[in-house]
């Protein structure tokens, strides 16, 4: 008999992975029990909807209500895992629940591997039935529509700054803001099977991910053309065939297209992310920790945009975002899309807007929703 590769295990230390494992069983077969008798719970709750429904299609995911039981399991977490960990195992078993209800149908900007779609399951979780979309507009009309309950579409990067694109559209839309997740994002330089990567002269991404990652690129491939596509799970998929090629985009469809990264964490600054937001038909109710979201058409008129900031100072408002961007509507005028903290059914947020009201051609309240909570 040759020399063994590894010691025997000492009778103590048998007896007691025994000990912790048959603890380990135990404490499973109490999880497996406890996550049946949720899911129970929510079919009699799908039960009673359908039961005191008027004949419309009764509303199953509470935006409010997760964000809540969210924010409660991270609050009982005592450890060792994260909170955030911990919030995202609650989150699967609520999608799963969810499901058992009524599946949530969520439109995205695809095609299939990009970051959007990404932040969808991060926020609905991977029971969620997600359909992608072209283009941005095209995800605003999926949901008025009622095609889909809700659309995930990206709103701002911490490095570039915000989705024109986006803001633009809510200005003729009539979708509702339901919520928000942020992304962490990791650009990734992958290459197929085909590639010759000394010779790599043309890198595909979205014009927003060639920005986040400039000066990577200037360093690391200064002579190569780096070409724009609509998305970067489509840089991902042009690169089939061509040896000369690589593209920047995520780990998802690294996975999804079999691609290989060759470098990782390209991008230029460490903490870049990526908001978006969850846009659906109906208002959200007050979840205790709120956002509200407004879109503000300024007078012509001398000191228009210190009339429209003052009653948020004066009512002890917290404005966390203010973008301008022209107005389609008329030459040198300008909308103001701002966030505020709150729901707009609290009596601060209701005053301050009554008086943005009297000195503003328009307010438009998009949505109040529940802060991020993962």
């Amino acid at each position: 008999m040759g020399d063994k590769t590894q010691p025997e295990m000492s009778k103590q230390e048998a007896a007691l992975l025994g000990k912790l494992r048959d603890k380990i069983d135990s404490v499973d077969n109490q999880i497996g029990e406890l996550i049946s008798e949720r899911a129970r719970c929510a079919m009699e709750v799908a039960n009673v909807k359908q039961r005191f429904s008027d004949g419309t299609e009764p509303t199953f995911y509470r935006p409010e209500r997760e964000a809540q039981v969210l924010r409660k399991a991270m609050a009982r977490n005592n450890g060792p895992l994260a909170n955030e960990e911990f919030a995202r195992l609650f989150r699967e078993i609520m999608s799963a629940c969810l499901a058992l209800e009524s599946p949530v149908k969520v439109a995205y900007l695809g095609p299939e591997g990009t970051y959007t779609q990404q932040a969808a399951l991060k926020h609905f979780g991977a029971c969620a039935k997600t359909r992608p979309m072209s283009a941005i507009d095209q995800v605003f009309r999926e949901v008025a529509s009622g095609a889909v309950h809700y659309g995930v579409v990206p709103v701002e990067n911490s490095t570039e700054g915000v989705v024109t694109h986006t803001l633009d559209n809510f200005l003729d839309s009539g979708v509702k803001i339901c919520g928000e997740v942020v992304l962490r994002i990791h650009h990734h330089l992958l290459v197929s099977e085909v590639t010759n990567q000394k010779n790599i002269s043309r890198i595909y991404s979205h014009a927003q991910s060639l920005a986040q990652c400039r000066k990577w690129l200037d360093a690391k491939y200064p002579k190569a053309e780096r070409i724009a596509v609509s998305s970067n799970a489509e840089a991902a998929k042009r690169l089939s065939g061509e040896w000369n090629a690589a593209a920047i985009a995520g780990e998802m469809a690294s996975e999804l297209y079999g691609l290989t990264s060759v470098a990782q964490n390209i991008e230029d600054q460490p903490d870049n992310s990526t908001r978006f937001l969850i846009i659906g038909r109906e208002d959200v109710g007050v979840s205790g920790d709120d956002k509200t979201s407004i879109v503000v058409s300024t007078k012509n008129e001398p000191g228009a945009l210190h009339a429209l900031l003052a009653p948020f100072e004066k009512y002890g408002v917290d404005l966390t975002r203010v973008e301008t961007r022209p107005s389609p509507s008329a030459t040198w005028n300008y909308v103001f899309f701002i966030d505020v903290s709150g729901h707009q059914d609290d009596q601060i947020i209701t005053l301050a807007l009554d008086e943005v009201r009297q000195h503003a051609a328009s307010v438009k309240v998009l949505g109040s929703y529940p802060k991020g909570v993962l």
